[in-house]
C-alpha cells in the first residue's frame, strides 16, 4: 500500500507540473502572440511602393584620422541621407492629423507629398516631410505623440561617395561639351556638324538631369525627411489579467484532457498488444509441446 502511495503521488506531481507548464505556455502566449500580431499588422511600407518621391539629403563635418593622406583634424564634408519612418493609429483621425501638420509648421518642415486614401472609419494618410538636420531629431521626439505608435525606423546612408561621382560625372561632361563646341566652330561638312549638334544636346540634356540630381545637394536643399502614416481606427481594448488567466485555463483544461486520454489510449493499446504477444508466445509452447 505504501509503495502504491509513493507512485501515485509521484504520478500526480508529474501531471501536475504538466498541467501547470501548460497553463504558463498559454498565459505567456497571449502576451507574446499579440505583440507579434501587433507588428505584422503595420508590417507594410506604403512609401516602398511609392516611386519618383523626392530625395532629401543632409551634410555635416567630420575631422579627419590622423595617418591620413589629408592634414590631421581637416574638417570633410559627409553627405548622408537620414529618414525615419513612424506609423501611428489614431481614433481622432482629422485631429491628429491637423496636429502633424501644425507641428511640421512650427518646426519649419515641409510637406513634400501627401497621399490621402479610404473612407470614414477606416481612412489613412500618408506625409512625407522634409526636416532641417538640426530639428530632426526633436521633430521625431514630438510626433510619437501623436495617435498610439505602432512602428518606428530611422535610417541613416552615407551618400558622400555618390554626390563626388556626380560631381566628377559633371566634370567631365563640361569638358567634353568644351571640346565638342570648339570642333563646332571649326565647320566641316553638313552631315558631321549635324552629329555633332546632336551630340552636343545629348549631353547638355545629361547635364541638366545632373544638375538636378546634385541640386538636391545643394545646403539650401538640405533636408532630412520623415515619413508618416496615420491611421484611423478605435483604441483597442486593454486585455485584463482576470481575462488573460481565464483563457488560459479554459485552453488549458481542453487540451490537457485531450493530451491525457491520448496518452491513456496510447497505454492501453501497448498493454493490449503485449497481451497479444504473450498469449501468442504460449499458445506457440503449448503447440510446439503437442508436436513433441
Amino acid at each position: 500500500m505504501k509503495t502504491f502511495k509513493q507512485r501515485f503521488w509521484k504520478c500526480a506531481k508529474w501531471f501536475g507540473g504538466l498541467f501547470i507548464l501548460m497553463f504558463l505556455f498559454r498565459l505567456m502566449y497571449g502576451y507574446i502572440g499579440n505583440d507579434v500580431a501587433y507588428g505584422s499588422e503595420y508590417s507594410d511600407d506604403f512609401f516602398s511602393s511609392v516611386g519618383s518621391l523626392r530625395k532629401n539629403y543632409a551634410s555635416e563635418k567630420l575631422q579627419i584620422k590622423q595617418g591620413s593622406m589629408q592634414p590631421a583634424n581637416m574638417p570633410v564634408s559627409q553627405k548622408y541621407e537620414k529618414t525615419a519612418t513612424v506609423k501611428s493609429k489614431t481614433s481622432q483621425f482629422e485631429k491628429d492629423i491637423n496636429n502633424i501638420k501644425k507641428e511640421a509648421t512650427l518646426f519649419e518642415g515641409v510637406i513634400q507629398y501627401e497621399q490621402n486614401t479610404g473612407n470614414k472609419g477606416s481612412r489613412q494618410i500618408h506625409l512625407l516631410i522634409g526636416i532641417n538636420p538640426e530639428k530632426f531629431d526633436s521633430f521625431y521626439a514630438t510626433i510619437q505623440h501623436i495617435g498610439l505608435v505602432r512602428s518606428t525606423e530611422i535610417t541613416k546612408i552615407d551618400k558622400t561617395n555618390e554626390y563626388r561621382q556626380l560631381n566628377a560625372k559633371k566634370a567631365s561632361l563640361e569638358k567634353n561639351l568644351t571640346s565638342l563646341n570648339e570642333l563646332k566652330s571649326r565647320g566641316g561638312a553638313i552631315g558631321d556638324y549635324i552629329q555633332l549638334h546632336d551630340k552636343i544636346l545629348e549631353i547638355e540634356t545629361q547635364m541638366q538631369e545632373l544638375g538636378v540630381e546634385l541640386g538636391n545637394f545643394d545646403t539650401e536643399n538640405e533636408f532630412c525627411t520623415v515619413r508618416f502614416s496615420l491611421y484611423e481606427g478605435a483604441p483597442e481594448k486593454k486585455v485584463s489579467v482576470a481575462r488573460r488567466v481565464k483563457v488560459a485555463l479554459e485552453w488549458t483544461i481542453k487540451y490537457y484532457a485531450v493530451l491525457t486520454f491520448t496518452l491513456l489510449g496510447l497505454v492501453a493499446t501497448i498493454f493490449i498488444l503485449l497481451l497479444v504477444i504473450d498469449k501468442l508466445r504460449i499458445v506457440k509452447l503449448v503447440t510446439d509441446k503437442m508436436k513433441s
